[in-house]
């Protein structure tokens, strides 16, 4: 059973996309980690969660 599910998740800021189409599936007792460069957009993915 998953415990978050993304499905084409999208966030622009105005006309700027910064995540498109988004997809994740974290299951029960799973750790997921997000790792990237300064920017990529790890951070609004979480506030979006």
């Amino acid at each position: 059973m998953a415990a978050i599910t993304l499905t084409n998740l999208s966030k622009a800021f105005g006309r700027v996309e910064v995540l498109k189409d988004i997809n994740l599936t974290i299951s029960d007792q799973e750790f997921c980690v997000l790792v990237g460069p300064s920017g990529c957009g790890k951070s609004t993915l979480l506030r979006m969660i």
